[in-house]
């Protein structure tokens, strides 16, 4: 029977379910009606083709993984909130796959939402970093490099690039240490840069 009382929640969520499932790049309209069973004309009604489902399910991903980051760092400063905020990236990465996978696609640039969102991600980390007293520049030094362990940790994991038997949970919690070990590096060795402010 068909679908009943479908709305655009239930339909991202369904969405995401399957990205995890099988993959982004096998969401497409006809395989979302399926597992929707409903009418592949039916999606219509709440996105604009497969272009504004995956820019929708790209929004949907940013606001769950944002909301996991900042329950984990409520609460905590320093070492701690680094640590929780890490903890809680990596396993959205683990638990979500195929939604992790959009969240990092480069969006056109008519999606301002996705910049904002985005945006907010990395606020939270400067908010978070602040603790460090790092200048400005230092600070963004910084937010970069957490994101490149992060999302460099988390990639390799999914592509199956660790295949040493070591425990791979040690592996980041020592990547994490060195990470809060040397922010004083940063702090203290952070060269004066020409003011510009580009995306961390």
């Amino acid at each position: 029977m068909p679908r009943i009382g479908l709305d655009l929640t239930t339909l991202l969520q369904t969405a995401a379910e399957l990205a995890d499932e099988q993959g982004i790049d096998e969401v497409t309209l006809a395989s979302l009606a399926k597992k929707l069973n409903i009418r592949t004309p039916s999606l219509y009604n709440h996105i604009d083709g497969l272009p504004g489902l995956r820019h929708k399910l790209t929004v949907y991903g940013l606001e769950q993984l944002y909301d996991k980051l900042t329950l984990a760092a409520v609460g905590r400063s320093g070492d701690e909130a680094v640590r929780a905020f890490a903890e809680a990236y990596l396993a959205f990465a683990r638990s979500r796959p195929g939604l992790y996978e959009l969240t990092l696609r480069a969006p056109g640039p008519e999606a301002e939402e996705v910049g904002r969102i985005g945006g907010r991600i990395i606020d939270l980390i400067v908010r978070i970093l602040a603790h460090y007293e790092l200048s400005d520049d230092a600070a963004l030094h910084a937010v970069r490099g957490l994101r490149s362990i992060l999302h460099g940790f988390a990639s390799l994991e999914q592509k199956g690039g660790f295949g040493l038997p070591l425990d791979l949970d040690v592996t980041f919690r020592l990547l994490l240490d060195a990470f809060i070990a040397g922010l004083s590096t940063i702090r203290d060795r952070s060269p004066g840069l020409s003011g510009e402010r580009a995306e961390p």
